[in-house]
């Protein structure tokens, strides 16, 4: 697992002859630090790290309130047609994404919000992936926790907001982590929506160092190192959380 990550460090501090030699070189001769310095010349590196930032913020604030809405609904609340609704919403689940992509330009297009940051942020804020996970958590619960709220006079959003959601919080850390992943790493949508510098995110920006016929591997491998490093840092932190969410997604 930890290869990959080895390989990428040591080749952006390689030259490109190095890069491209066969057999590979592991093990540069000189450290070329100079290819950190040719990301920053290359690419308004912070800008994109700012965009991505924003957009993953907003994201996974977006799935974390809305998902967990809807879940809580299809979980404890009885109205018609609450398990065909459910059932639709999971179809989503069954469809590449990719089919919704020309629905979704179009939608753009209509708004016009091309070259613009709630273009990539708005369709990202709810998931059937996180609704469904949430609606297990919240099934678990016991009821007569809920009984007890509404004998105290509790309607269904305070329900929701101040019993509920503190107890689904080992799926709110999953579905948060799992959000902030796939927001941060996001390529096909950001590049189809925004071509503007002032608006790219980190993983369109450094697609655009990997030309038709020369790709400066040195370069665009520093661009992905410093473009992950807040990943890592953040797998290191929650590492406990990012295993425990994955292994309660499982069993759930």
């Amino acid at each position: 697992m930890v290869f990959p990550f080895i390989w990428m460090i040591l080749t952006s501090l390689k030259t490109y002859a190095e890069s491209i030699h066969v057999p590979p070189v592991f093990i540069p001769k000189n450290f070329q630090w100079v290819n950190y310095k040719d990301v920053f010349d290359l690419l308004p590196f912070f800008k994109f790290m700012f965009n991505t930032l924003i957009i993953t913020v907003i994201r996974t604030g977006g799935q974390l309130l809305l998902c967990s809405l809807a879940a809580y609904a299809f979980a404890r609340i009885e109205f018609p047609g609450r398990n065909f609704l459910f059932l639709i919403a999971l179809s989503v689940l069954m469809v590449p994404g990719q089919v919704f992509l020309l629905p979704q330009y179009m939608i753009m297009v209509k708004l016009g919000w091309l070259n613009t940051l709630q273009a990539v942020v708005v369709p990202g804020l709810f998931s059937a992936f996180g609704t469904f996970l949430l609606r297990q958590f919240f099934m678990g619960l016991p009821k007569e926790l809920e009984e007890a709220a509404r004998l105290d006079g509790c309607n269904h959003f305070q329900i929701y907001w101040r019993i509920m959601l503190p107890l689904a919080k080992p799926g709110l850390v999953a579905l948060g982590i799992f959000t902030t992943l796939w927001s941060w790493n996001e390529l096909m949508w950001p590049m189809i929506v925004n071509s503007s510098p002032d608006t790219m995110t980190l993983s369109v920006g450094l697609s655009s160092l990997q030309g038709q016929y020369l790709t400066n591997y040195p370069v665009l491998m520093a661009g992905s190192f410093l473009a992950i490093l807040p990943m890592l840092i953040l797998f290191m932190i929650l590492q406990k959380q990012f295993i425990e969410g994955i292994a309660i997604t499982g069993s759930k």
